[in-house]
This record gives structure tokens, C-alpha cells and sequence, in this order.
């Protein structure tokens, strides 16, 4: 408990009073536009309109983002462990897969995308109500719509990869009941919530002018009144999900033999072959939360490729400075690191801008698997992290810096003249997006303790140190990945 303050702490101190604006289209930029340039007129939305291409992209990028979850996450994971719980993490990321997925359309999409509170939604739309092939959900374009029910699914596929990130902080030594049930606390208190303060607004189309901006960001998630950029989900995802890795494997504690054993990964191959599915999979991850198919969607497209390809070439330099050579699982683990930190920023900065975001997350990755990880004392099984935690934070931070137009990036979008504003403020974004790590920290920190605890006095977390030591495949699921 006392580490997990001392984290907060520490990223509190980037979280002071800054000047906030809108998510990437602000109240203040708008006001000030409106200001400057009163005679200009307001842009009327046209009746919001489907497009057949727009629906067949996300349709597409919500199947790539199940591609990256399973088989791709499964089988990143299933790599890395000992071969006696190969099967075991393979179950944990396919059924939380499952259990996250209908959770999603009983009340989940209800509560993260639904009008509440700042904090949370409603329960408007349990089961689904309402909700139908005809129903249109916003865009960020006025006048252009997709199918609710898409979104719906794309969304959903959100959710669940997130709780199957979590499960790779404590692979080994849980119990399966004790991942679903967590699971299913921790995305009702933690990841819907916080997808409702990152991403829930009303859309574009009611915005004419400043006071309807006013009304629009008012009845917004808390963070997206603040204006924190978060293009695809680095605080939504990946900041949440590594703080609750980081959480659980202090509370679950360390493997029988951590640190005096060998423990090294079992199957590098599928580790590997895994990496390049979280890639190829990553393009619907990224590319698809722009929600058209437009030219913002292509920059996020080529910020995943060159992004996570300069995060391996940093990785890698830097292992090889420290250990002397370059492995295929640091190159593995690299890509992952660049996918990661580019998530929050891939359709708000320029392709430069996403080449540095790598760069720097490749070391920043490395030092959170090598270096940090000691510092925290945590058994922290698949570096959950080491990788997300502290590349999401890279990257929602940087965000901030290479969003700016004078730096290649998109800047903030006035909804009221419907063009990107002149104004900018590198320092005020940063501040604004530190607020959203800390937040994200908090709030994943406080529902992880809280739920870990909770299933711990209930059903326990635990498996039996006899059945740690003969592995969880056979223990818990009376398989073997492999007939020796």
C-alpha cells in the first residue's frame, strides 16, 4: 500500500492547476475563436448521414482488435510462462475475453457511454435498449454517423482486451475463478468509468456556436471537459490496466522461487508470432478510434508502423549497451512498448512527432522492465507494468508536447468555426495531460485494492503452493500444453 502511495505521489507532482481545454476540440479555444472573429459564421450541422465505407472500416478494425486479443495477446503471453502454465494463460485472456464481452451489453456500454455524472453513466441503455441496427452513434465529423451498434462492438472489444492485459501481472500463481471475478469488479468500477470520463460526449452535431459547445463539453466525461487527448486509449487501456497489474502482484505477492530460480520464457516463437499479431491487430486498435475512414485515420495508420518499429531499434540499442546483445524478446517486447506509447497520440501528432514518441518509449520501456521494476519490488510475472503502465504514460504525456501545430500535429479543433484553432499551448496540454494520468492512477489503484481484497476474502487469489509448483495447467484446467 505504502509503494502504491509513493507512486501516486510521484505522479502527482505533474498534476497541478493548468489551464483546461476541451478534449481535442476545447471550450476555451472555441470561446476565444468566437471572440476573436464574431462575425464569422457558425457552422450548421448537416442531418448526420452513414456511410457504407465508414461502417465496413469499423466493422474491420473491430475485428482486427479481437485478432490482437486472441489469438494475439494469448499467445504473447502463453510464450513467456513456464510451459507447465502455458494453457493457463491462454484460458485467462480467451474467457475474460468472453465474460468482459457480455458484461459489455448487459450494462457496460450503459454506463461508459451513456449521459450521468462527469464520472459516471447511466443505466439508460442496459441490455441494450434502444439500441438497434438503425440507431446512429456520432462520429467526430458533423454530419457523419456510424451505426450505435457498431460502435457498440468496437468498443467492446476495448473493454476486453484491458482486463486481459491485467492478467499477465500475476500469471502463474492465480486462481482462475480469481481472475473472472476480479475482472468483472474491476471493469464495473475502474474501466468503464474511466472510458466515460476519457471518451463520452454528445458528439458534434448539436454545436452551432459557443454556448451549445458550452452545453455539449458540460454533459462530457470529466477528463474530456478537462481536455485531455487520448486518441485510442492510453489512460482508458493501458495506464489502467498496468496500475492494476501492478496492484495485484503486490497484493497476490511473489512466484514460489521468484528471484532464486530461473524463470525464463518457455517458447520464444510464440511470443514472438504473438507481437506481430498485437501489431497487425494494433492498426484497428488505433487506426479504427478515428471512426471513419478519412485521412486522420491514415495518420494514425502510419503512426503504428513507425512508432513501434522505432521502439524495437531503441529497445534493442538499449539492451545492447547494457546486456551486449540484442534478443527476440526484447525486440518483441519493443514493439510492444511503441504500440503502446503511440496509442494516445497516433491521430493527433505528425508522422515525426510518432517516430520520436517510439524512440523514447523503447528506452522508457526497457528501464520500466530492468530498471524500475526492482525499484517497486514487484513480481510483476509478463512486465504488465513496465510495458503499459509506463509507456502509457510516456505517451500520454508526449501527446501533449507533439499534438502542437508548430511541432506537426493537429492542434485543437474549434467545433464552432469547424476548423483546428490557432491557439495551442504546449505547457497547458502537458498539465492537462498529466491530470489524466493521475486520475487514471488513482482511480485504477483505489478499484485494484479494493477488488483484489474483496476476492481474496470471498473465493482467495491464491492457488495452493502444490499447485503453483506443478502448474496451473493441469491443476486448474486437467491439461497440458504440451505431451512430454
Amino acid at each position: 500500500m505504502k509503494k502504491l502511495l509513493a507512486l501516486i505521489a510521484l505522479l502527482g507532482s505533474f498534476a497541478f492547476a493548468g489551464a483546461a481545454l476541451a478534449q481535442d476540440k476545447p471550450a476555451a479555444a472555441a470561446e476565444a475563436a468566437a471572440a476573436a472573429a464574431p462575425a464569422a459564421a457558425a457552422v450548421a450541422a448537416p442531418a448526420p448521414k452513414v456511410d457504407k465505407g465508414d461502417t465496413t472500416w469499423m466493422m474491420t478494425a473491430t475485428a482486427l482488435v479481437i485478432l490482437m486479443t486472441i489469438p494475439g495477446l494469448a499467445l504473447f503471453y502463453g510464450g513467456m510462462v513456464r510451459a507447465k502454465n502455458t494453457l493457463s494463460v491462454l484460458m485467462q485472456v480467451f474467457v475474460t475475453f468472453c465474460l468482459i464481452s457480455v458484461v459489455w451489453v448487459v450494462y457496460g456500454y450503459s454506463i461508459a457511454f451513456t449521459g450521468g455524472s462527469a464520472f459516471f453513466g447511466g443505466l439508460s441503455k442496459m441490455f441494450l435498449a434502444g439500441v438497434t441496427g438503425d440507431s446512429l452513434g456520432a462520429t467526430f465529423s458533423k454530419g457523419v454517423a456510424i451505426p450505435e451498434i457498431t460502435f457498440v462492438a468496437f468498443q467492446l472489444t476495448f473493454a476486453a482486451i484491458t482486463c486481459g492485459l491485467i492478467v499477465g501481472a500475476f500469471a502463474e500463481r492465480i486462481k482462475f475463478s480469481a481472475v473472472l471475478a476480479f475482472s468483472v469488479l474491476w471493469f464495473t468500477f475502474a474501466y468503464a468509468p474511466m472510458a466515460h470520463m476519457v471518451w463520452y460526449w454528445d458528439g458534434p452535431d448539436a454545436i452551432t456556436d459557443a454556448k451549445s459547445l458550452d452545453a455539449v463539453t458540460a454533459a462530457a466525461g470529466w477528463l474530456w471537459q478537462k481536455g485531455a487527448l487520448d486518441f485510442a486509449g492510453g489512460t482508458v487501456v493501458h495506464i489502467n490496466a498496468g496500475v492494476a497489474g501492478l496492484v495485484g502482484a503486490w497484493v497476490i505477492g511473489k512466484r514460489i522461487g521468484y528471484g532464486k530460480e530461473a524463470m525464463p520464457p518457455h517458447n520464444l516463437p510464440l511470443t514472438m508470432i504473438g507481437a506481430c499479431l498485437l501489431w497487425v491487430g494494433w492498426f484497428g486498435f488505433n487506426a479504427g478510434s478515428n471512426l471513419e475512414a478519412t485521412g486522420v485515420a491514415a495518420v494514425a495508420f502510419l503512426n503504428t508502423i513507425v512508432a513501434t518499429a522505432a521502439a524495437v531499434l531503441s529497445w534493442l540499442l538499449a539492451e545492447s549497451i547494457a546486456r551486449g546483445k540484442a534478443s527476440a524478446l526484447g525486440a518483441a517486447s519493443g514493439a510492444v512498448a511503441g504500440l503502446v506509447a503511440i496509442t494516445p497520440a497516433c491521430g493527433f501528432v505528425g508522422i515525426m512527432g510518432g517516430l520520436v514518441i517510439g524512440l523514447v518509449a523503447g528506452v522508457a520501456g526497457f528501464w520500466g522492465v530492468n530498471g524500475l521494476k526492482k525499484v517497486l519490488g514487484a513480481d510483476d510475472s509478463l512486465d504488465v507494468f513496465g510495458v503499459h503502465g509506463v509507456c502509457g504514460i510516456v505517451g500520454a504525456l508526449l501527446t501533449g508536447v507533439f499534438a502542437a501545430p508548430s511541432l506537426g500535429g493537429s492542434g485543437i479543433w474549434d467545433y464552432v468555426a469547424n476548423q483546428a484553432s490557432a491557439d495551442y499551448s504546449i505547457w497547458g496540454q502537458v498539465v492537462t495531460q498529466a491530470t489524466g494520468v493521475l486520475t487514471t492512477v488513482v482511480v485504477s489503484g483505489v478499484v485494484s485494492l479494493i477488488a483484489f481484497k474483496l476476492v481474496d476474502l470471498t473465493i482467495g487469489l491464491r492457488v495452493p503452493e502444490e499447485a503453483e509448483r506443478e502448474g496451473l495447467d493441469t491443476t486448474s484446467h486437467g491439461e497440458a500444453a504440451y505431451r512430454m
